[in-house]
């Protein structure tokens, strides 16, 4: 199966480069930031790719299996489980997706077998952690547009995640933001440079008018 929308390996790595903060910032999108609680299982995870979206009955992860098999490689798995906690995913799951060449993983359920995930270096970014299993009994969607925590996800929308957090853009809003991104680390990159020559933040900002604020 092909990607819903193909990214090029420049826009992947841009957009890894860039970062999740400047992304967010440079989109304009409130809502492309998912829910601050989602965070890393490991410290240094990045990844950016195409979602493939997910919705799991709490408790239960047939959904996930379901989604190893059609989603397309170089996707990552966004799955929604209504905030349940519980273990949907460990080491079996890892190296099945590994395998299916699905690059990461972000859930606001949880996971388990947290240092084999570390081992496989695998990108997971999750709500919790959990030992408690799951069921396998249902499957509401997989591929389909969801609601992740209050963020729209679509298939082929670009997920960008690293240890700021995770942001969701949609696929039509890719390009403007990654060239918006790129203008942003241009001018703050310009901006750091006239800070070590020792001009201030209010002076760059210009907010100079409130050197004398108590």
């Amino acid at each position: 199966m092909s990607a819903t929308v193909i990214y090029s390996n420049e826009q992947l790595n841009s957009a890894c480069s860039l970062g999740s903060s400047t992304l967010y910032e440079a989109s304009g999108i409130p809502t492309s930031s998912v829910d601050p609680a989602i965070r890393p299982v490991w410290a240094g995870s990045t990844v950016a790719a195409p979602a493939w979206p997910v919705e799991c009955a709490p408790g239960d992860n047939l959904a996930i299996h379901i989604a190893l098999e059609n989603a397309p490689r170089g996707s990552i798995l966004v799955v929604a489980t209504g905030g349940y906690v519980a273990g949907y995913w460990g080491e079996v799951l890892t190296i099945a997706a590994q395998t299916a060449g699905i690059v990461g993983l972000v859930i606001d359920g949880g996971v388990r077998d947290i240092a084999a995930i570390v081992a496989h270096r695998f990108p997971v970014f999750t709500r919790g952690i959990s030992v408690r299993g799951t069921l396998k009994a249902s499957a509401p969607s997989v591929g389909q547009p969801i609601n992740f925590s209050g963020t729209p996800v679509a298939a082929g929308d670009l997920v960008v995640a690293d240890d700021d957090g995770v942001i969701i853009i949609p696929a039509a809003d890719v390009g403007a933001t990654l060239a918006n991104g790129l203008a942003r680390m241009e001018k703050e990159t310009a901006m750091m440079e006239r800070l070590r020559h020792g001009d201030s933040t209010l002076e760059l900002m210009g907010l100079t008018q409130w050197r004398t604020a108590k």
